[in-house]
C-alpha cells in the first residue's frame, strides 16, 4: 500500500470483502490504515458468485460494518461522490484518507450504475448479478463495423435490469466467479 501511495497515483483504494467469522475483526485495524494516509479503503459486502459459497450468515450488511467504525473512531462525514458511484464515501475527522461503504447487498445501487464489463473470453455483462452475457468476440471476428458493435452493446444496456434480485434469489443463480468477471 504504501509502495503505491508512493509512486503518487491520484487515489489508492484498498478494497476488503468484509465476512463474519472470518475478517469482521480486522475493519477497525484497516480504518487505522487512513490515518496518516491517503488511502480509500473501501468496505465491501460479500456477494454471492460461483464457488464462493455464499451465505446470509455469513454477510456482514454495510450498517454494522459503519456503526463498528462510527462507535470506535466517530461520525463518518459523507464525502461528494458521483451518482453512478458504487461505493458511499466518508472522511473521518484528522484522518488523512477515507472510508467506503460498498452496499450490494443492503441498499443496492442499480439504478445509477454505469459499470460495464468486458471479460477476457469476449463476453459482455451489464450487471454483475445477471446471468446474462452478450459475446462481443464472435462479432469482432465476424468483421462487424464499429457502428455495428455499438448496436449490439445498446442492445445489451438497453435490456439492463432497473433492479438486481435480492440476496437469497442471487445465492441460487448461476453466475460466473467474481475472479472470471473482473472487477
Amino acid at each position: 500500500v504504501d509502495a503505491a501511495l508512493g509512486l503518487g497515483f491520484d487515489k489508492v483504494k484498498l478494497n476488503v470483502v468484509v465476512m463474519k467469522g472470518e475478517n469482521e475483526d480486522e475493519v477497525l485495524d484497516f480504518v487505522e490504515l487512513v490515518r496518516d494516509r491517503p488511502l480509500n479503503v473501501r468496505f465491501i459486502e460479500w456477494m454471492p458468485f460461483d464457488g464462493n459459497v455464499w451465505s446470509m450468515e455469513k454477510m456482514e450488511p454495510y450498517k454494522v460494518t459503519r456503526a463498528k467504525v462510527e462507535e470506535r473512531f466517530g461520525a463518518l462525514v459523507p464525502t461528494e461522490w458521483e451518482a453512478s458511484a458504487v461505493a458511499k464515501d466518508f472522511k473521518l475527522d484528522g484522518f488523512d484518507g477515507e472510508v467506503s461503504f460498498v452496499t450490494s447487498m443492503t441498499e443496492h445501487f442499480c439504478d445509477s450504475c454505469n459499470r460495464l464489463r468486458l471479460m477476457a473470453d469476449g463476453n459482455f455483462k451489464v450487471c454483475l448479478f445477471d446471468d446474462g452475457e452478450t459475446n462481443l468476440l464472435k462479432p469482432m471476428r465476424a468483421g462487424f463495423s464499429d457502428e455495428e458493435l455499438a448496436h449490439i452493446i445498446k442492445g445489451a444496456v438497453g435490456n439492463k435490469k432497473a433492479k438486481h434480485a435480492g440476496m437469497l434469489e442471487l445465492s441460487k443463480m448461476p453466475n460466473r466467479a467474481m475472479v472470471r468477471i473482473g472487477g
